[in-house]
């Protein structure tokens, strides 16, 4: 079963237990697939409700961006697992002959490599809830404008949370070019997060 289906509290367990994954990587895409839901929220209070005539198209609009990019996160909890569990199938190739090491040694590194992507484009996605939740509490209910606020946390946690799984792979991989674009990325994308969410949180000074 995908962990996407899971029941909460069995995926609770899951991640509490010995088992490998779901891990940090994973969970971090559990938080920005809640943070995009967030957003999608506020929008669903907000359509056909009294005093926001003006913006109905627009909240309908967030509000649909908002659950497609939840499903998307959603689907990168499973890729996160799978490319974790795709090294440590790397880790358990052979290596009795000089050739079968060789071979494991690329495994690693292409597994590795892959184990850095995945959680640096779940760092992407994330990045686009802030724009759904700054969205969300400039012309959402008001009444909801915690929750477009959330959104915004839950985002930030996300993208930090993808990032640093990325970051603990590179010190591994012997491909400087791939490892020095994927630092820049990170760091990139790390500042980024830290501004939009304080940008979103700046929105409403009354709750800082």
């Amino acid at each position: 079963m995908d962990m996407q289906d899971m029941k909460v509290r069995d995926l609770m367990e899951l991640t509490a237990s010995d088992a490998p994954a779901p891990g940090g990587g994973a969970i971090a895409a559990l938080s920005g697939a809640f943070g995009a839901a967030l957003a999608a929220m506020v929008g669903s209070l907000t359509v056909g409700k009294n005093g926001y005539e003006e913006v109905q198209a627009e909240m309908t609009d967030m509000s649909a961006e908002a659950r497609k990019l939840s499903e998307k996160l959603l689907s990168a909890m499973d890729e996160d697992a799978n490319s974790f569990n795709g090294y440590m199938a790397a880790i358990k190739m052979p290596k009795r002959t000089e050739e079968e090491k060789a071979f494991r040694r690329t495994a690693m590194q292409e597994a590795l490599k892959s184990a850095s992507l995945v959680p640096l484009n779940t760092a992407k996605m994330a990045a686009e809830i802030f724009p759904l939740a700054e969205a969300a509490v400039r012309s959402g209910n008001k009444n909801a404008v915690t929750d477009g606020l959330v959104a915004a946390m839950m985002a930030r946690t996300a993208i930090l949370g993808a990032l640093l799984n990325v970051k603990i792979n590179l010190g591994s991989i012997k491909d400087d070019t791939f490892v020095d674009e994927l630092r820049e990325s990170c760091a990139i994308l790390q500042a980024e997060a830290i501004s939009a969410e304080q940008r979103v949180l700046d929105l409403v000074p009354e709750l800082k």
